[in-house]
């Protein structure tokens, strides 16, 4: 079995931003304008403290032209603020969306090229997770928590200054009795963080996975007795998320001991300012802006470290993503490789397993003529679907090589891979919508006319002027309005529309109605024109009409 390279539940969390960079660097012009209205917003509300302590002196010293001066000074600078802020936020929420938006188109195209082995190996719910939740949860934090984060920085580094210039005695006890005691309540913190959060976070994607299960499986759940079962093993996930969600709590709450040290810094400044004051050392006006400049201190330093407790979730966020990112930072073929335009289908000592020692098949070799009709055929479990899928390039076998026209299929280029050979499962993948919609989905990126035209040629005007709309009509959820044989019919038409030099049909095991068997059997009939039939055939007239067979037995051809 080929190593599949599988996503870490808890992965580590060190160097996390450094590996963002390269997604900022494009924006770094506008990140810079943005930190330099932040700083100017931010410079506006810490100035307001020394006016204060100004327009304090003025009073007290009787001075009228100081006290309008600095009511002059006040307004000025909450109108600067209310401006600056909004521009400030706005600037960072567009960089920002711009940022997650560039992530979510990478996430998209890594996950459509990574190898079928790879998506799966890993449950839908966990790729989910990644590929959206924590991108979503990465845009919150964007619009509403960055600008918090960077005014808060720069506030507490230019109040530090104010402090300085009014009076380094006070400056140098506050960061005495202060800061050492934040720095071990946010080291505290930060000690249970990553396990807390990373705990939580794949919790929340096992949840989600059962959840996705239990949903897509609900039909057959009901039909076999198993909802019971299901919902026993959802609510243990269920479980295991309020289990981590109390963990991370209990350590986040931690940080609540930034309000004690308030408390005790705020009362020791006042028993010293006080002093200061009744030996002339410091005017009342200073005492007024540590005050005021403190509690700026204080409550910037708890904003701080609640900002940082959503920081921690981000980055817990951030590793899972660049995990997923790196499990999928290769292409679903390496080759540059360009497709002949026809050519011979060979398949030489294929060897695939699901499941390390148990083979799924073993030594498959067959020759694929162009223009031959070959059927597919053996019991369920044999290995005709897995074989199909390798020969149309889904899979990579464990051992051996699939040709076409002689070119190795992981030399080709994944476009010219997919133009070159197509595969109509037995349940076509239909999104909400109309069937011009889903028929859009084939690589060519067809007009109304190109579909028309396919149309036409695989005889199917009729069907399509009989549904309600046209091409206009909507399918349903995953194509629940129309039949499995009608969704197949579907696939042929996209097929068409590729045109593609080898055809791989999954025949449907389901009930198919005699006219929509006969649409089917119309349209393979002309699509087969000129190019290579594989089907994985199950009906006795089926396998009847096809000049050659390859039996599979056990994975290996009998």
């Amino acid at each position: 079995m080929a190593e599949v390279r599988l996503l870490s539940e808890e992965p580590p969390t060190k160097g996390v931003y450094g590996r963002f960079g390269p997604h900022l660097r494009p924006h770094r012009t506008r990140i810079l304008l943005a930190l330099l209205t932040t700083a100017l917003s931010t410079a506006a509300v810490v100035a307001i403290a020394p006016v204060i302590g100004q327009a304090v002196d003025s009073v007290l010293a009787g001075d009228r032209d100081g006290l309008w001066f600095a009511v002059i000074a006040l307004v000025v600078l909450t109108l600067a603020r209310f401006v600056l802020l909004a521009a400030a936020e706005l600037q960072l929420t567009k960089v920002g969306e711009d940022i997650v938006r560039g992530l979510r188109e990478l996430v998209v195209r890594r996950l459509s090229s990574a190898p079928l082995r790879f998506i799966e190996a890993h449950r839908t719910g966990d790729l989910l997770r990644r590929g959206t939740g924590e991108i979503a949860d990465l845009a919150q934090f964007v619009r509403a928590s960055l600008p918090d984060l960077l005014g808060v920085g720069i506030a507490l580094t230019l109040t530090v200054v104010v402090l300085a210039v009014h009076s380094l005695l006070l400056t140098g006890i506050v960061l005495v009795v202060f800061v050492p005691a934040a720095i071990l309540v946010l080291r505290w913190f930060d000690r249970d963080a990553d396990d807390a959060y990373g705990a939580q976070a794949a919790a929340d994607a096992t949840m989600t996975a059962h959840f996705t299960e239990l949903v897509t499986a609900r039909e057959a759940l009901r039909v076999n007795g198993g909802v019971a079962a299901r919902l026993l093993r959802f609510r243990g996930a269920n479980d295991q998320v309020l289990s981590t969600a109390g963990r991370t709590v209990a350590v986040r709450n931690r940080l609540e001991g930034m309000t004690l040290l308030e408390g005790l810094s705020t009362a020791v400044l006042l028993v010293l300012g006080v002093w200061l004051v009744s030996v002339d050392a410091i005017t009342v006006g200073t005492v007024v802006v540590f005050v005021l400049a403190t509690r700026n201190l204080f409550e910037g330093m708890l904003g701080l470290s609640e900002l940082l407790a959503e920081l921690q979730m981000v980055r817990t966020g951030l590793a899972r993503l660049h995990d997923l990112l790196d499990a999928t930072d290769t292409e679903a073929g390496s080759g540059k490789a360009a497709a002949p335009a026809r050519g011979e289908l060979t398949a030489t000592g294929l060897e695939y397993s699901y499941v390390d020692g148990v083979a799924v098949l073993r030594d498959i070799s067959v020759d694929l003529p162009v223009g031959s009709r070959t059927g597919l055929v053996g019991h369920t479990g044999s290995g005709k679907t897995t074989l199909a899928k390798i020969l149309s390039g889904l899979y990579r076998p464990d051992r051996g090589t699939v040709r076409f026209g002689g070119v190795d299929l992981h030399e080709l280029a994944e476009s010219e891979l997919r133009r070159a050979i197509v595969l109509v499962p037995q349940r076509v993948h239909m999104v909400e919508g109309s069937v011009a919609d889903n028929l859009a989905l084939a690589p060519t990126e067809p007009d109304r006319a190109a579909m028309d035209r396919a149309v036409a040629d695989l005889g199917l005007t009729g069907w399509v002027a009989g549904l309600p709309e046209g091409l206009d009509s909507p399918v349903g959820a995953r194509g629940d309005r129309l039949s499995a044989g009608e969704q197949q019919i579907i696939g042929l038409i996209r097929a068409a529309l590729v045109d593609p030099a080898v055809l791989i049909l999954d025949e449907a095991t389901a009930d198919i109605d005699p006219e929509t068997s006969e649409r089917l059997e119309g349209a393979v009939e002309r699509l087969r024109s000129g190019r290579t039939l594989i089907v994985i055939a199950h009906r006795e007239a089926t396998i009847a009409r096809l000049p050659q067979l390859v039996r599979l037995s056990g994975g290996s051809v009998s």
